[in-house]
C-alpha cells in the first residue's frame, strides 16, 4: 500500500453509513491529534460510557522531553479531538484529569449531535514545516485564534510584529545550537525518523522524511545525511526563513507547572490548530525555546508572563498543504475493554458498542 493511500485512509471523516457512536471511531479521531515526534504516547481504555486516555511511558523521549511535558501535552491534544468527535456522534463528553493514573477520563451522556467547525477541521490539521506567505492576519482572525487557545489556567500570547518574530528567531536558533550539540538528542531524533515510505508505513509513527522537507531515501542514506549534513547551522537558516514568513507566533503558557496543566496546554494547542485549519491557515511547532530548560525562564521573561511556564510555541500563516504523518492502527492503542465485547471485523472500521444509555439510538 502506498504512503498516499495510507494517508487518505487515516485522514478522513467517517463514511456515510458507519455508526458514528463507535467508540473505536472516537479513538481514531483522537489519534489524529498532534504528538511530539509523532510518538503517539497514548493508550485508550474503553468502558461502557467512558474512555480513559493513559500515558504510554514506553514511548517517551527522555532527551528532548526529560520531564514528559510534551508527552502529557500530547494526551491533551488527543482528549480535545476525542471530545469534538464525541459531540459530533451525539455524546456529551465530561473531561477530568485522573491524578491516580496521570491520565484523562471522558464520561459520556447522550446529547444532540453537533459537527462543529473544529471537528470538521480534524482531518485538515497538520504541521506544515514550510515557508508561509507572510501576509498579516485580520484582527477578527487573531481574535478567533486567541479565543481557541485559552483554557483552564492556560493562556496564549500572539506575537505578530517583525521585532517579536526576530526575538523568537533568536531563541529558536539558540535552542537549535544547544540541541544539536547533544548526542543523546540527535540519537533520539534519528530513532524516530522514518527515512522512507516503507519504514513509515511499517512503523505507523515517527517523522517521515518528506514530511520534514527531506527526500525519501534508504535508511543508510538518511543516516549518513544526519551524520554529516544535518547541523544547527542549516536548521537555523531554515527556521529563520520559516519564522519570518509566518503571520503570527502563538505561545501557549500555563499558570502552574504540573501534569494537569500540561495536558490542558495540549488541549488548548489542539483547539488553536484546529481553529487555524478551519480558517485555512497552516501551523507548525517551533518549540526549541521551551524544550531547552536553560532557555525557558529567559523566554518567559521576554514574554512578560512572570512565573508562568511557556508550554508550546506555534507559528501560523497561509501556506501550502503538505504531507501528513501516519498513525498506528486503532487496535494497537487499545489496552483493555470492560463491560462488553470488542468485536474485530475484517473491514477497517472495528466497532465497540457499549451497553449504556450513552450509546443508545
Amino acid at each position: 500500500m502506498s504512503y498516499s493511500t495510507e494517508v487518505a485512509r487515516m485522514w478522513r471523516h467517517t463514511e456515510t453509513g458507519t455508526d458514528p457512536r463507535s467508540y473505536l471511531e472516537l479513538v481514531r479521531y483522537a489519534t489524529l491529534a498532534a504528538s511530539s515526534h509523532n510518538t503517539q504516547p497514548w493508550k485508550f481504555e474503553l468502558k461502557p460510557g467512558s474512555i480513559t486516555i493513559l500515558p504510554d511511558l514506553s514511548r517517551r523521549c527522555s532527551a528532548v522531553d526529560p520531564d514528559d511535558h510534551h508527552l502529557y501535552a500530547s494526551l491533551g491534544c488527543a482528549a480535545e479531538n476525542l471530545l469534538l468527535a464525541a459531540q459530533a456522534a451525539g455524546l456529551d463528553g465530561t473531561y477530568r484529569f485522573d491524578a491516580a493514573t496521570t491520565g484523562v477520563r471522558v464520561d459520556f451522556n447522550a446529547a444532540t449531535p453537533k459537527r462543529s467547525p473544529l471537528f470538521q477541521a480534524i482531518p485538515n490539521r497538520q504541521c506544515s514545516r514550510v515557508e508561509y506567505d507572510g501576509k498579516p492576519l485580520s484582527t477578527e482572525t487573531l481574535r478567533h485564534l486567541e479565543s481557541a487557545g485559552r483554557g483552564n489556567g492556560v493562556s496564549v500570547s500572539l506575537l505578530t510584529n517583525a521585532q517579536q518574530k526576530d526575538a523568537v528567531t533568536d531563541y529558536v536558533t539558540r535552542g537549535n545550537t544547544t540541541q544539536f550539540a547533544d548526542a543523546a538528542w540527535a540519537a533520539e531524533l534519528k530513532s524516530w525518523t522514518r527515512f522512507n515510505a516503507r519504514d513509515a508505513i511499517r512503523a505507523g509513527d515517527g517523522l517521515y522524511g518528506p514530511v520534514m522537507g527531506n527526500p525519501d531515501v534508504p535508511r543508510w542514506v538518511g543516516e549518513l545525511f544526519m551524520r554529516f549534513a544535518f547541523s544547527s547551522k542549516s536548521q537555523n537558516r531554515k527556521d529563520t526563513r520559516n519564522i519570518r514568513s509566518s503571520a503570527a507566533i502563538a505561545v501557549i503558557h500555563s499558570e502552574a507547572d504540573d501534569v494537569s496543566h500540561w495536558i490542558e496546554a495540549g488541549r488548548c494547542y489542539e483547539r488553536l490548530a484546529l481553529q487555524a485549519a478551519a480558517l485555512n491557515l497552516r501551523t507548525a511547532f517551533i518549540n526549541q525555546p521551551v524544550e531547552v530548560a536553560a532557555l525557558r525562564p529567559d523566554f518567559a521573561r521576554y514574554l512578560g508572563i512572570g512565573n508562568r511556564r511557556p508550554d508550546l510555541i506555534v507559528r501560523i500563516g497561509q501556506g501550502p498543504e503538505t504531507l501528513r504523518s501516519l498513525r498506528r492502527p486503532v487496535e494497537q492503542v487499545i489496552v483493555s475493554v470492560r463491560g462488553d465485547t470488542l468485536v474485530a471485523a475484517q473491514n477497517p472500521i472495528t466497532e465497540y458498542r457499549a451497553s449504556s444509555p450513552a450509546t443508545a439510538p
